[in-house]
């Protein structure tokens, strides 16, 4: 069989089937090919939408055991694991079945199977049992992700017992005692989850807090109730050996260059970062270039250096989001139409989804400190807030970081319930440059968190009427 196309999407995941939309869309013939039976990628398949979906059972949990503060108590919790588990794996096969109509109404053609690069121009799809899939393309838009990141420092086969981020999701079984290796967005979000459902998590991290990437400030109100949900939290500590033990697996933990400590533990699950998914068969025959990480190298328009192959997403390194990928897709596809790149990258948040969330977006007091950057942060504890209260979650807090004469916004960032949805204004508000003035102008209902950005805001002008802060004058008055 042989197929010629205009553009050929190798990866099917939230950049590569955005990508292939599209491209359709704009009247190219195009081919979406992965080995997956239906679009999704990892996010849809083993990360993004099945984790929610479990940190959405873990806060339910969570949310049960916190209503006995106002009168409201429930029997003991009674965790049915296998309908737990099918009811994530129907969220997901609702959304990838979702995603496979779109393909035929958008006149993709979609092709199950493992892509080998032949030229810049050419490739072979090899589908089940010996059936082959020759095609001819103008463009190629690589978008194969990144797949979990081995534990530095050890090497060969992991025992029984040691999961990552996607062994992991498939919960199949919930362990008595859990040991996290990372700190990151994938250890701390998946270690609340086995905490709720009952397991003992202890969590190891090399660097000397969690969430490395994050302001301390918007952690520590997470910090302190990872406290109380977890065994512990073992900082500035690596771990040097993993081995079978009888039962569990045997886990060698040095803090600080101190003596080396053994713990054994059920499960280990290592969450260490991904690494770029771009050990593409036959990409060698291309003039693709890839950094030390192995990650494809684009410029701004996502071209890499072979003229005829773009690349989007994980696979092109840097910050691993899904909605980056998306994001670049539109600018692959842009590319294609003859379009410029835009005169700026877009801006991307970030969010963990812990309990609290952590979201931020732009600039970060950290950045802007490690850059040399003047800023003035603005902060508003939710422990003003008349619906944090309501809700018995006043740890929160949001923060608008500013250029100090003008007030122009130049970052933000909430830890609290929802801050993942709330992020997105501030994205806008700093992709329309906004000055912090016009948010403190802009009427939010009352009672919501939302109002924590306005009267963040607020304190700017010395206007805030639920927190008090002393008006600080601004340099160019």
């Amino acid at each position: 069989m042989k197929i010629d196309a205009q553009v050929v999407v190798i990866g099917a995941g939230p950049g590569g089937y955005t990508a292939a939309f599209l491209a359709a869309g704009r009247g190219f013939k195009t081919v979406l090919v992965d080995p997956e039976p239906a679009p999704g990628g990892v996010c849809l398949f083993r990360g993004c939408i099945p984790s929610k979906a479990l940190l959405h059972a873990a806060r339910l949990i969570a949310e049960s055991r916190q209503a006995d503060t106002f009168g409201l108590h429930f029997s003991e919790l009674r965790v049915d694991l296998d309908r737990l588990r099918a009811w994530k794996d129907e969220i997901v096969t609702r959304l990838t079945s979702g995603l496979a109509q779109q393909c035929q109404l958008r006149g993709v053609t979609r092709l199950q199977g493992e892509a080998r690069l032949l030229s810049s121009n050419q490739l072979v799809v090899e589908r089940s049992g010996t059936e082959t899939v020759e095609i001819q393309a103008d463009h190629l838009i690589l978008a194969t992700g990144s797949r979990p990141a081995p534990l530095p420092g050890l090497t060969g086969p992991m025992p029984a017992g040691v999961l990552d981020s996607t062994s992991a999701l498939q919960l199949e079984t919930i362990p008595a005692s859990l040991l996290v290796v990372g700190a990151g967005n994938i250890g701390l979000e998946l270690g609340t989850v086995y905490a709720e459902l009952g397991s003992r998590v202890q969590v190891v991290e090399a660097s000397a807090g969690i969430l490395p990437g994050a302001d301390r400030d918007l952690v520590r109100p997470l910090a302190a109730h990872l406290g109380k949900r977890l065994e512990s939290v073992t900082l500035n500590a690596r771990v040097v050996s993993i081995e079978s033990a009888d039962p569990g697996v045997r886990v060698g933990i040095q803090e600080e260059g101190g003596p080396v400590v053994f713990h054994t533990v059920e499960r280990v699950l290592i969450a260490t970062g991904r690494t770029p998914a771009s050990d593409i068969p036959g990409l060698d025959k291309t003039r693709v270039t890839q950094d030390a990480r192995g990650a494809i190298q684009v410029d701004a328009a996502m071209r890499s250096a072979d003229p005829s192959i773009l690349a989007i997403g994980d696979v092109t390194g840097g910050i691993m989001l899904a909605h980056k990928a998306s994001a670049q897709a539109h600018q692959a596809v842009a590319t294609l139409a003859g379009e410029p790149p835009a005169a700026r990258p877009p801006i991307l948040p970030a969010v963990t989804y812990t309990d609290p969330e952590i979201a931020w977006a732009g600039l970060t007091e950290t950045m802007a400190r490690d850059q040399n950057i003047p800023v003035r942060a603005v902060r508003f504890p939710w422990a003003a807030s008349g619906r944090a209260h309501t809700l018995e979650r006043t740890e929160g807090v949001t923060k608008w970081i500013l250029e100090p004469d003008t007030g122009k916004i130049l970052g933000l960032g909430i830890t609290g319930v929802g801050a993942g949805e709330l992020i997105a204004q501030g994205v806008l508000a700093i992709e329309q440059e906004l000055t912090i003035d016009a948010v403190a102008h802009c009427v939010h209902p009352h009672p919501t968190l939302s109002e924590t950005l306005m009267e963040a805001a607020e304190i700017f002008s010395g206007q805030c009427v639920h927190f008090h802060a002393p008006l600080r004058k601004r340099i160019h008055e």
